[in-house]
């Protein structure tokens, strides 16, 4: 019997309740720090910004031990497999942060060698905007995310690739964004 099959009642409201508040009160990330982006990672870190207000003392470099990556700077496509078997080893329940404009769309580097937007590879929670980013967007996007792990249901599982990040913008209505074309991830040869 899992907890989907309980009705909910007052022991399993509150249960769920404090499920959610432990969730988001420790947090634990991995990094992947690949550009200039993880500069402002580490800044956020450090004393001046001090994420262990949040639960966050030390980013895990086992992603074991993880269950937030923070995806920061440009991925290209040879490093995009690394990505996704580092978040394939992540324990459930895992989220993604993609911070800076590169990890989000391909920044600057529109080119062949540079992944268009990490959502292509894994699915992304929160989109943290900037060239760089600043300390203070990286705790947003975390806030942001700690409201999200908040509000969410327990038992419901986010469906893979389904795009169920938040976005800044909506699209202006009457264009059509096209469809990325999937990364196909498989063992090196």
């Amino acid at each position: 019997m899992g907890l989907e099959d309980l009705s909910h009642n007052f022991l399993t409201g509150q249960l769920e309740d404090l499920v959610k508040w432990a969730r988001r009160s420790s947090v634990w990330p991995a990094t992947f720090g690949l550009a200039c982006c993880a500069i402002e990672m580490m800044a956020a870190g450090a004393a001046d910004f001090d994420l262990a207000r949040f639960g966050m003392e030390v980013f895990r470099a086992s992603p074991r031990q993880a269950d937030l990556m923070v995806v920061a700077g440009r991925v290209s496509q040879k490093m995009a497999p690394v990505l996704r078997q580092v978040y394939d080893q992540m324990m459930e329940p895992k989220w993604v942060i993609s911070m800076g404009v590169c990890a989000s769309t391909g920044g600057m580097f529109n080119n062949y060698a540079i992944v268009q937007g990490v959502d292509q590879i894994v699915p992304v929670d929160v989109y943290a905007p900037g060239c760089p980013p600043s300390p203070q967007t990286l705790m947003h996007a975390i806030l942001t995310l700690h409201e999200k792990i908040r509000t969410g249901e327990l038992t419901r599982r986010r469906a893979e690739g389904t795009g169920a990040g938040i976005h800044v913008a909506e699209p202006t209505p009457g264009w059509v964004q096209p469809q990325p074309r999937p990364v196909h991830v498989g063992t090196p040869r």
